[in-house]
């Protein structure tokens, strides 16, 4: 989507998007709140993506309003530029891939906690594509083949092999992966530098309408179905000294979560903060927005990563999971 550091798929689609709008914010002195929250006012690392936009309807919404918080924005590129800025303090709360902040939390460097889930996968939200032409037929065919994503070690690269796994094909990250940015899969395909690429929305679609390109699989069967991809997180310290901020935070957003279902929300509310526009977000496949935060859910990113050699040892992730 790895976090010592290498970027998430979400980290590339905020380079592409980083043109954006700036992302909306609530300013003015911190008051005292109504709800004798521990702090008023919080500054949140937000990914301009599709799968950051509760955030947005919280906020355009009045939801953070309502719950006495004063919600500044940032944008982020991911969680490698997020965390460290948690530890020190520039952020209070931030959007991140799973996979980066239980391997970060697991490595000793910091501690972590996942306050709500953000984001959830879906059929076509990430595919491999090969050439309309092309002999690969079935999964079991890239054996051996070039293909191209953004990182290996990754969480992409991490649903890449899991997808894979039910077909018996293991991926050499170092000899059959071709890095590129998302943006420069496209030409990759099409010039024959590899046999199939791995990518998200919007290039999922992208790649199909100007190439012909196929979906040869996505991740949401097998090992990947229903995989939690990202979330937002705090330090340990944080979650301990605010929780009643923690939960007007989760309250504000599972209300934004549940409009997040309406594909006319998201129209209305993703292109203020990203480049894309309604019209893409009409066809385009759209992650599920979960509306509740359950260790249960999370515990399939930590099995899965233990599974694939991301974690060396089990992982409980009861431990750093505030739920709601």
């Amino acid at each position: 989507m790895s976090f010592s550091f290498t970027p998430t798929r979400r980290a590339a689609l905020g380079v592409l998007l980083a043109a954006a709008l700036p992302l909306s914010a609530c300013g003015g002195e911190e008051k005292p709140s109504k709800n004798g929250l521990e702090k008023s006012e919080i500054t949140v690392g937000v990914m301009p993506i599709t799968e950051g936009a509760a955030i947005q309807i919280a906020q355009s919404k009045g939801f953070f309003k309502a719950e006495g918080l004063t919600v500044k924005m940032r944008r982020i590129t991911g969680a490698a530029e997020a965390l460290p800025m948690l530890k020190g303090g520039g952020l209070d709360i931030a959007h991140a891939g799973h996979v980066g902040v239980i391997q970060a939390h697991v490595q000793g460097g910091y501690k972590l906690r996942i306050l709500a889930e953000a984001s959830a996968m879906t059929k076509n939200l990430t595919c491999i594509l090969v050439p309309k032409d092309s002999p690969i037929r079935s999964p079991k065919d890239l054996a051996g083949k070039k293909i191209g994503t953004n990182a290996r070690g990754n969480q992409t690269s991490l649903l890449m092999r899991a997808a894979l796994a039910p077909y018996q094909v293991k991926i050499d990250e170092q000899k059959d992966v071709i890095e590129a940015p998302f943006p420069n899969q496209e030409q990759l395909l099409k010039t024959g530098k590899v046999d199939a690429v791995v990518v998200p929305e919007p290039f999922v679609t992208q790649i199909q309408q100007s190439t012909g390109a196929r979906i040869l699989t996505d991740f949401s069967t097998g090992p990947t179905t229903d995989f939690p991809i990202t979330g937002f997180s705090s330090t340990e310290q944080f979650a301990t000294q605010n929780p009643k901020t923690v939960a007007a935070f989760q309250r504000a957003l599972v209300k934004a979560q549940n409009l997040a279902a309406d594909r006319a929300v998201l129209k209305q509310e993703i292109p203020r903060f990203t480049q894309l526009s309604p019209q893409i977000i009409d066809t385009i496949s759209m992650n599920a927005f979960p509306t509740s935060t359950r260790a249960q859910r999370i515990q399939k990113v930590a099995d899965v990563m233990k599974q694939f050699d991301y974690l060396k040892e089990p992982f409980d992730v009861k431990s750093i999971v505030v739920e709601n």
